[in-house]
């Protein structure tokens, strides 16, 4: 360490601590030196790529803004609406609703869906219900058949397994023979409440365009303020709505189904191959496969959905692993389709392996973690491999701008959403390797836990209860998350040791860092639920 190095006879050789300080200086030089300069170039590749990915779509969204050239507000949707009215053709559309022990917001979902404008014998809304909850089946039954007696056409549906998870449970829906004269289908969530108009404001795209396969909207959050990581979170989707979704959508007609809050063309779902629940990721796997079959897609992004972000950190954990362990897992299963597909452009394959699914889905998780909390401070533990400034500082703050500044209203938390992605990052690269390899947990499959008004009705108890601390109860239910521990107390060493031996002051971003991680690793993050 630095120029602690002893002389031989000035050593008592039973002292376990130098003993492994010479093991350290034995090795780091022959060994620790070359492979992190490997680790670094290999970093900085990454990190270029990113930072070029980011903008070039930084480039095209503000050429889209300001020209006007965004590809949904080139459609005539009033000549369509008003041919629809005159001549009563109206098509046949099917919603569907695939749920499981969704206790605290099936309501939600049912009435909204149910209260669509459309003509009602031109609509089917269809409850698909996977819950092992024997009471909170006869529940959601119910609450269809309420519907029913109000007019609506819904039909409740379940089966006695849960093969294939969502996917399984939407390609068991379209079997079923009151679905054959459909010719669109609309998926939600069990959380998604969309505006009354929403057929309105989608279905007449596909009608124009007998092209367009699918039509998806963007999320409007309702618990965005709920506590810190949810704001956090919006800033992140906010992104991801607001560019990446737009530049596919404008660039080359291709993005991600977001597996909720979009239509399909039942034609176009059929000649992909349907629904195939081969990895978590069956509504990406659905788009990919559709493109791949000449199908375009359209983004609206002024049509947004109401909906409901993980409040918890547990249930936001598991949705990240399954939505980064699906695409690199997607990725390994389709490379060799989609290089030796025919039907598209040599353009468009590059745009789905290299930007969509190798930058986006996991360089993005690897740079963030390897380099930045890794790599960096490794650095400063072995000052004979340098990093400059600004590939060590300017280079990643400039990514981080170009994805922060979806959410001007959060700007001010831009620290906190830096040091909380980087905690996740850790979560996102672990996954992105078990898509890869695909190990032991590449097709875990955890429903996203949704609250609803259970929080509400938690505050409205206690503003009527004696005020109680859940402090003693939450310590009791913490979890320790060892993997954030571990890396805590690695990024703590190298402050120390930057405080100690360095001459900067990267010991403020390591000491931030490390926090953070300590934080997420003991549990207080994200919204308590009292027992």
């Amino acid at each position: 360490m630095r120029s602690l190095v002893l002389h031989g006879n000035e050593v008592n050789s039973s002292d376990p601590t130098l003993s492994l300080l010479f093991a350290w200086e034995g090795i780091r030089d022959p060994i620790i030196v070359p492979l992190l300069r490997c680790a670094v170039y290999i970093c900085i590749c990454m990190s270029v790529m990113l930072f070029i990915e980011r903008v070039y779509m930084a480039v095209v969204i503000l050429s889209v803004k300001f020209l006007g050239q965004k590809r949904y507000t080139k459609y005539q949707l009033d000549a369509i609406k008003e041919d629809l009215e005159k001549n009563r053709n109206y098509p046949k559309v099917l919603v569907q609703i695939p749920m499981f022990n969704e206790k605290e917001v099936y309501k939600l979902s049912i009435g909204a869906v149910s209260g669509l404008s459309w003509p009602s014998d031109r609509l089917i809304v269809q409850v698909l219900d996977d819950s092992t909850n024997e009471v909170l089946r006869v529940m959601v039954e119910m609450e269809c058949k309420k519907w029913v007696e109000k007019g609506v056409n819904i039909k409740y549906e379940t089966r006695n397994n849960r093969n294939g998870y969502k996917a399984g449970a939407l390609r068991e829906g379209l079997k079923k023979p009151y679905v054959e004269d459909c010719e669109f289908v609309i998926i939600f969530d069990a959380d998604f409440q969309p505006e009354e108009d929403f057929i309105w404001r989608t279905v007449p795209y596909l009608l124009e365009n007998p092209e367009l396969a699918l039509v998806q909207a963007r999320w409007k959050f309702v618990n965005a303020d709920e506590c810190l990581m949810t704001r956090l979170q919006q800033m992140s989707l906010d992104y991801h709505f607001s560019v990446e979704q737009e530049v596919g959508s404008s660039i080359c007609s291709f993005f991600g189904f977001n597996g909720t809050a979009g239509v399909w063309r039942i034609k176009a779902l059929n000649d992909a191959g349907g629904w195939k629940d081969r990895t978590t990721v069956e509504d990406m796997d659905l788009a990919v496969r559709a493109s791949l079959k000449g199908w375009k897609f359209l983004f609206v992004g002024d049509l947004a959905v109401k909906n409901e972000l993980p409040s918890t950190f547990k249930a936001y954990r598991y949705q990240q692993h399954r939505w980064s362990c699906g695409p690199a897992n997607l990725f390994r299963k389709m490379f060799k389709e989609i290089i030796t597909c025919e039907r598209v452009s040599i353009w468009k394959k590059w745009h789905v392996l290299y930007a969509f699914f190798f930058v986006r889905k996991i360089i993005a998780h690897w740079v963030t973690f390897f380099f930045y909390c890794i790599v960096i401070p490794a650095t400063i533990l072995v000052p004979e491999v340098h990093l400059s400034k600004p590939l060590a500082i300017y280079l990643p703050a400039a990514i981080t701008l170009l994805n922060a500044g979806s959410t001007l209203r959060s700007l001010h938390l831009l620290v906190f959403w830096i040091l909380f992605e980087n905690v996740m990052s850790l979560h996102r690269s672990k996954a992105a390797i078990i898509g890869l390899l695909e190990t032991n947990r590449v097709n875990e499959w955890v429903v996203t836990e949704k609250l609803g008004n259970t929080m509400k009705r938690k505050n409205d108890i206690k503003s009527v209860k004696k005020p109680k601390s859940h402090l003693r109860e939450r310590q009791a239910m913490v979890l320790i998350q060892v993997l954030e521990v571990l890396v805590g107390m690695y990024l703590l060493h190298c402050a120390i040791y930057n405080i100690m031996f360095g001459q900067n002051h990267f010991f403020i971003y390591l000491l931030l860092q490390a926090g953070a991680f300590f934080v997420v690793g003991v549990g207080y993050v994200g919204t308590f639920v009292p027992s």
